[in-house]
């Protein structure tokens, strides 16, 4: 799938850190004294097994989730203390089940991504129009604008609400398993978009359960294991067998993509260390 050359504002880079970041769930400890630091402009993915705290992490960069202790920093500030309007001009999160009502057009739902925008002395412009067409041209959808939402595809769908995240123009993107319902087909056109704004400035965040497109898709990989960073840098560097076996207790025979560079998972099997 191709995509129209971005039109856009540039967006200024944005600074996203977590401080000795705890989080928890009721009485459980899901993270401690968690360190990170996201690069700008590039795709970062979050992986590891089940129950790790990748989605955890995920709700806490978008304020989702209060932390226990510690801090999440956009650009110095605790986000915590940030005005609820000026963090959505800064961070968008597309939460794993987005739901559309019932007969909303991709174009309607695309018109969502304006309202931090909007106000008493800010109502709809020429200048909100124009992002609304930016946004359906970046996601290749000018075609489907009329469409309702619950007759798209899979990877129309979730195109659609991921141009609404374009047309909130904020430099931060955040993406809980973008592709977890999506057949093979639709998951590249999701992964190819990430890719593409990316490239147009936008810093990504996506939680994926899938190492292989992690290490195809994503420019730095945070691995976790059990609330901690057990690797974190691109994922040619960092994608080990030794990583693969502690985050999944499988082996495997690690190859090149001799496109990409990335490392390619081959032969993957139960490790025998497993009882």
């Amino acid at each position: 799938m191709s995509h129209s050359p971005s039109t856009s504002m540039p967006l200024s880079m944005p600074s996203l850190a977590t401080q000795s970041l705890g989080m928890s769930y009721g009485a459980r400890l899901v993270i401690e004294g968690l360190n990170i630091s996201l690069p700008s402009g590039q795709v970062t993915a979050i992986v590891g097994p089940n129950g790790c705290g990748k989605s955890t992490l995920l709700a806490g960069l978008a304020r989702l989730h209060k932390p226990g202790s510690g801090a999440v920093l956009l650009n110095g500030a605790d986000i915590q203390r940030l005005p609820t309007r000026q963090l959505a001009t800064q961070l968008a999160l597309l939460p794993q089940e987005a739901v559309a009502p019932e007969g909303l057009t991709v174009t309607e739902l695309i018109r969502f991504g304006r309202q931090p925008h909007q106000g008493w002395l800010r109502q709809w412009s020429a200048e909100d129009q124009r992002v609304v067409q930016h946004a359906l041209a970046a996601a290749g959808l000018e075609q489907l604008a009329d469409r309702p939402i619950d007759a798209l595809s899979g990877g129309q769908r979730q195109r659609a609400w991921i141009a609404m995240t374009i047309a909130q123009q904020t430099p931060l993107l955040l993406l809980d398993e973008p592709t977890s319902a999506l057949d093979l087909g639709h998951q590249i056109e999701v992964f190819e978009l990430v890719q593409h704004l990316a490239h147009h400035g936008r810093t990504v965040v996506m939680v994926l359960h899938d190492l292989a497109s992690a290490c195809r898709y994503a420019d730095h990989l945070i691995a976790m294991r059990e609330g901690q960073i057990v690797a974190e840098g691109p994922p040619a560097t960092v994608v080990t067998q030794d990583l693969v076996r502690t985050l999944y207790q499988v082996e495997c025979t690690l190859l090149t993509d001799p496109d990409t560079g990335s490392p390619l998972l081959a032969n993957v099997r139960r490790s025998s260390a497993v009882s």
